[in-house]
């Protein structure tokens, strides 16, 4: 996104701007992650037994419509951020003049209505998560603007991005209700209380000068950090609290290895070193491959498990 367009090969500008509204690379984290817990889901509820046989393309589908969910987001955030991109992210289509603010919101509006459209075709519950998440997505930008207010921005955020991405993607093959699904958004959920303050650093003076209090512009970077600290590491370290109630099965113990990634966010944020090819900080970037494995992880130990080949672990 931040090169300029001028080396554009292969596309237009104006479909490159297009492209670049969506942020493609924060695709990737959403569409994989989904696509995980999704085959999580399916084995769990069916273990390779009777299930049915279109499963990975309803997988792919479904995949998708969170990822254009996502991409719906990201456009409608653009297209109400003007003020501030031309601070911190001038690189941006819009502020650069080649995307409208009207257009980037008829984009988003055409996506937004595609994934609900394509979810309640998947099945109900996928379509109530995915409209839950889009309505939280909505008011994050447009009035009232949850994005404005200190602590609930960092809220806002994580619910749907955190406990209903799973919820959603868990409900495409399984009951989004057991306590399993609920746990790992439930951990997933927190994580990003903390996590999601890597997105302000880079914005810090922009938000303070268009109205937006966030944890960096009103605590400082290092109270900001320290403030994150325990919703990045507790999460985690709860899990063998809830093996030892039998709410998790032993199996997921090794999910408490997250940790150690989700320290090194906070390490990185004290950091507070800017990418030079991405739009954002390192702890950004760290923040998404530690979701990202933590729904890898989670997903091999569930088809390991359920399949016998882990060795149970001693009830804690």
């Amino acid at each position: 996104m931040k090169q300029p367009y001028g080396k554009t090969r292969f596309l237009s500008r104006k479909f490159r701007a297009y492209l670049d509204l969506l942020r493609p690379f924060t695709l990737l984290a959403p569409f994989f992650v989904s696509m995980f817990i999704m085959f999580a889901s399916f084995v769990s509820t069916y273990q390779f037994k009777n299930y049915p046989s279109n499963w990975w393309i309803t997988i792919g589908q479904a995949s998708l419509t969170l990822a254009f969910l996502n991409g719906a987001s990201n456009a409608l955030n653009q297209s109400t951020d003007v003020e501030s991109d031309k601070i911190s992210k001038p690189y941006r289509p819009i502020p650069r003049g080649l995307v409208e603010k009207e257009e980037a919101q008829s984009i988003a509006y055409l996506l937004y209505l595609f994934a609900l459209l394509r979810a309640v075709t998947i099945n109900l519950w996928f379509g109530v998560f995915v409209f839950l998440i889009m309505m939280f997505t909505v008011v994050y930008s447009l009035p009232p603007r949850m994005k404005r207010f200190l602590f609930i921005n960092q809220v806002w955020v994580a619910i749907p991005r955190g406990l209903f991405a799973i919820l959603a993607s868990w409900s495409v093959f399984g009951n989004p209700f057991q306590p399993v699904p609920l746990l790992i958004g439930g951990i997933a959920m927190v994580y990003f209380m903390g996590a999601m303050t890597t997105k302000d650093i880079v914005d810090c003076e922009a938000d303070r000068k268009t109205g937006t209090r966030t944890l960096i512009n009103t605590f400082g970077l290092k109270k900001a950090a320290y403030i994150s600290l325990p919703f990045l590491i507790l999460p985690f370290a709860t899990i063998p609290v809830f093996i030892h109630f039998d709410i998790l099965k032993p199996y997921f113990l090794p999910l408490i290895i997250f940790m150690i990634p989700a320290f090194f966010v906070f390490y990185l944020m004290l950091k507070q070193h800017e990418n030079q090819t991405m739009e954002n900080v390192s702890a950004w970037s760290l923040m998404y491959l530690t979701y990202l494995f933590y729904a890898i992880s989670f997903t091999t130990l569930i088809i390991l498990g359920e399949m016998g080949y882990i060795p149970f672990f001693p009830h804690i």
